[in-house]
Order: structure tokens, then C-alpha cells, then sequence
């Protein structure tokens, strides 16, 4: 039997998230899943149980994930090598099926299957569906200046919001795969981050959340930084500290916030439980962005 005292305790934890779950009522969240929260059984198991709580208390959580990994594990499995300039996947025809393969046919139906276990209602979405990602291609800048055509690599042009609003209306978890669609119906790989930065914007979320494989944003000093202006992010950029995979992570969580979403968050998905440690008590974790 458990002690007394260790119920209340656990009692006293339910009652310091109340003034968080009355805040963030019906509001959206704009998860981005991707990283060990994504490939770990244990944390996936998490991740579902976690944002089928939000859900069930009326936050209106919606998921945007990536797949990396696992498009670069198919590739080498049929035989093409990735290919990638300046981190960016080159992505011809070939390469471009493939990830709609993996993205929308089996990743996006893994993260809906695993929430509807625990007892959700999620829904998966391309960015095909309703033409919820409209895309033109991206050409990649390299050092130098120049522009680099690495194919089938989508920039969001616009979001319809509306299928997602739809679904959020009716008590459903909105799944997003990061694969759009272009002027003439061709399909386009875009990255998950950014993805979910426009989306975030699109919707007023509250917050944006991403999920990344670090404890957040380190400044000069090697010292996590709790809260991060713009005008800091870009001086931290330019120094050459913030870089590498945090880069599109920043750029997202700047474009939603300047998009209209509330704020931005960077948190340790390895972390478990992290979601609800963010947004359910008074420290959080990890790394906040404000304008």
C-alpha cells in the first residue's frame, strides 16, 4: 500500500498544473516530434500518453513530424545513396517518392496508431490533403552566396488552416506529414521544422514546442540559455554558436512567433515526459524564444 504522505504528494503535482491547464484551455500547441522522443519504444509510448492528457484536459495539441533517419534507412535499403549539400537531402523523383513513402505511409500512421491506442482520436495529414501545404521550390544558398537547385526540396508558400481547425473543433489530434504540394500538383520534401514554424503561425498557436536531442540553446559560454530574444538568437547566429540542425529550429520558432504564435520553445525530447514538464509547471525546461 502507498503512503499517505507520497499520495498527497503526487495530489499536490495535479494541483500545480491546474493554473497551467486553465491558461492553456483551448488553446493550440504545435508539437514538432522528431529526434530520440521519435525512435526510443519507451518514449514514443510517452509522447502518446502525454499528448492524449493534453487533449483530454482541453488543450488542443498538433503534431508535425519529420522522418530523416528513416527516409535515409529506406534509400540505403533499395539501393540509392543520400545525398545531401550544405545538410539539405538532394531529393529527385525517385527520392522524393520515397519520402512520401516514409513520411506519409508509414511514420505518420506509426505516431496516429500508437495515440488511438491509448485511447485518442488522432488524425494523420499530408500536406497534400486540402492543400494544407502549399510549396514552391527552395533553392539552397550555399557560403558563398550562391544558389544550389537540390531538386524536389519544398518553401512553404502558404497553410489552409482550415482541415486542422476542423479537426481540433471536434476533439481530434491532428497529425502533420512535412510533404507539400506545388502550382502543377508536384509533390515536395519541406522541412519539418519550418513546417511546423508556419503552422504554428497560421494558427495563433499559444506555443510552439520542438522536441530536439539536446537540453536547448547554449550561449557563448556553453550555459543553457532559458530565455532567448530575437535580436539575441541573431547575434548568436552570426557568432556562429547557434548552428548547424538548431539553425531551422530558430528560424521556425522566429517565423511562428513573428507569424502570430505566442512563443517558442526548444526542449529535451530524450527527457521523459518533457511536453508536460513545459507546459504543465512553473520552471519548464529547456529554451524559450520571444520576439
Amino acid at each position: 500500500m502507498t503512503p499517505i504522505p507520497e499520495l498527497v504528494e503526487r495530489a499536490e503535482l495535479l494541483i500545480e498544473a491546474l493554473p497551467y491547464i486553465r491558461a492553456f484551455q483551448g488553446k493550440t500547441l504545435v508539437i514538432k516530434y522528431g529526434g530520440a522522443a521519435m525512435e526510443q519504444a519507451d518514449l514514443k509510448e510517452q509522447f502518446a500518453k502525454d499528448v492524449l492528457l493534453l487533449r483530454l484536459v482541453g488543450i488542443r495539441p498538433v503534431i508535425v513530424h519529420g522522418g530523416g533517419p528513416q527516409i535515409g534507412a529506406l534509400m540505403k535499403r533499395l539501393g540509392k545513396e543520400p545525398k545531401f549539400v550544405g545538410g539539405m537531402r538532394v531529393t529527385d523523383e525517385e527520392t522524393v517518392e520515397i519520402v512520401e513513402m516514409v513520411l506519409v505511409g508509414k511514420i505518420n500512421k506509426e505516431i496516429v496508431g500508437l495515440i488511438n491506442l491509448h485511447g485518442g482520436r488522432a488524425v494523420g495529414l499530408s500536406g497534400k490533403d486540402a492543400s494544407l501545404l502549399r510549396a514552391h521550390r527552395r533553392l539552397h544558398k550555399m557560403p558563398d552566396g550562391t544558389s544550389v537547385d537540390i531538386g524536389l526540396v519544398g518553401e512553404v508558400e502558404a497553410i489552409n488552416p482550415e482541415p486542422i481547425k476542423l479537426l481540433e473543433e471536434n476533439g481530434f489530434i491532428p497529425v502533420i506529414a512535412p510533404v507539400g504540394v506545388g502550382a502543377e500538383g508536384e509533390t515536395y520534401n519541406i522541412n519539418a521544422d519550418l513546417v511546423a514554424g508556419d503552422v504554428a503561425a497560421a494558427l495563433f498557436a499559444e506555443k510552439l514546442i520542438h522536441l530536439t536531442d539536446v537540453t536547448g540553446i547554449n550561449g557563448e559560454d556553453g550555459r543553457l540559455v532559458s530565455t532567448l530574444t530575437k535580436r539575441e538568437a541573431e547575434r548568436l547566429i552570426k557568432a556562429g554558436v547557434i548552428d548547424g540542425g538548431m539553425l531551422p529550429k530558430v528560424e521556425s520558432s522566429l517565423r511562428a512567433l513573428t507569424g502570430g504564435a505566442q512563443k517558442a520553445h526548444i526542449i529535451d525530447g530524450r527527457v521523459p515526459h518533457a511536453i508536460l514538464l513545459e507546459v504543465l509547471t512553473k520552471e519548464g525546461i529547456g529554451t524559450e524564444i520571444v520576439l
